[in-house]
This record gives structure tokens, sequence and C-alpha cells, in this order.
């Protein structure tokens, strides 16, 4: 009697891998082996960069705040301290979306910032 190798689920797992490392350079889009490993390293990278991605957009969004800022006469530090003295609960996409499609809110925005700080620095005097 012949051993039971589960042939079918075993040519499918590996034609199933195949699949996913097609367009990988020599034998790891070949050979079943090597475009395992290729394609586990892949997933890895994938994995990890959906979490760099999040940063990425941060920093973005950041830099747009920043020129917006720079160019409405105040710093993006003290614009997001005089927002957080306003409780204005924006975060840094929606500011910076704000800032590229609406220049008048933006200003807005950047004046109750600089009017929070103004009464923040007169309560730390008084």
């Amino acid at each position: 009697m012949p051993r039971a190798t589960n042939s079918p689920a075993s040519r499918k797992r590996r034609k199933k891998v195949l699949k996913y490392a097609k367009g990988y350079f020599g034998n790891k889009s070949k050979l079943f082996r090597y475009a395992k490993e290729a394609v586990q390293h892949a997933w890895q990278y994938a994995y990890i960069d959906r979490k760099k991605k999040k940063g990425n957009m941060r920093g973005l969004w950041i830099v747009r705040l920043n020129a917006a800022c720079r160019a409405a006469g105040i710093s993006y530090s003290r614009f997001i301290e005089g927002l957080k003295a306003a409780n204005i609960q924006l975060d840094r996409r929606q500011l910076s979306e704000i800032a590229i499609a609406d220049a008048v809110a933006f200003t807005g925005l950047v004046k109750r910032a600089q009017d929070a700080l103004k009464a923040k620095t007169a309560a730390a005097k008084a």
C-alpha cells in the first residue's frame, strides 16, 4: 500500500507560493524552496512598511503645516501649543488638509491659536 502524501494539498500550497513569487528574479520565482523564503521576506517588509507609512504620512503633514504656519507668521510648535491652549482638537491630517484647501479657515485657526497663547502667557504672568 503506498503512503499517503496529501499530494493535492501540497501541490496547491506550492503553486500558491510560486504565484505570489511571480516576477521575482531567478530561482526565487521558479523554485519552491527559494520562492517560499522570498515571499516570507516580502510579507515581513510589507508588514513593517505598513507601520512606517503611518509615520511617514504624519511627517508629511507636519512639513505641510510648518510651511503654512511660517507663511502665516507663526512657528509650527507655537501653532500646535496655541491650538492645545485653545482646546481645538484637530489632528495633523485634518489641519494639513485645511491648510491646503482653505487658506481663510487656516488663517482663522492661526489667529485663535495666537490669541490662546497670549491668554496663556497673561495668565502665567498674573
